[in-house]
């Protein structure tokens, strides 16, 4: 058995152990079921649930949601529209979002969809040092599909 301020009071029998926790107007605890013998805690149960909501809470809200941005191409992208959508990517890798880059095939583009590859391989190669690719560029169905992953910065 554990006292309310964390010292060891030792082997007690559960009507004692309960006589003690009224007497200090707290509750016994059993924080270790399945050691032998049980270990039980005086506390306040009310209290310690309120802490335990509340860090948890805190943690919560420091985590970081990691969303999945999606960046479409073209496979005949013109230069200043290719920049237009590589200065998004930097953005959103920036922010630490993960990025899904997609060059869309229309008609009979797909009968060239090296020219696909080779849009995705410049984009990976342009923002190698802000992100890692986590997927390489596959092709899937009138799509080919690259995602990137922003690096840790710990």
């Amino acid at each position: 058995m554990v006292g309310a301020d964390g010292e060891q009071i030792g082997i007690k029998s559960i009507r004692d152990a309960l006589q003690l926790a009224a007497d200090a107007n707290l509750d016994l605890v059993n924080v270790a079921p399945t050691a032998k013998p049980p270990v039980c805690r005086i506390m306040d149960y009310g209290k310690f649930r309120y802490e335990q909501q509340k860090k948890e809470k805190e943690a919560r809200k420091n985590q970081k949601i990691v969303d999945l941005k999606e960046v479409w191409f073209r496979a005949n992208i013109e230069e200043h529209d290719y920049q237009v959508k590589f200065r998004n990517v930097v953005k959103f890798l920036n922010e630490g979002d993960k990025v899904k880059a997609s060059v869309r095939f229309r008609g009979r583009e797909i009968t060239h969809a090296a020219i696909g590859q080779k849009i995705l391989e410049r984009l990976s190669k342009e923002v190698a040092e802000i992100c890692n690719v986590e997927r390489a560029p596959k092709l899937e169905g009138r799509s080919m599909i690259m995602i990137l992953a922003p690096k840790n910065n710990s």
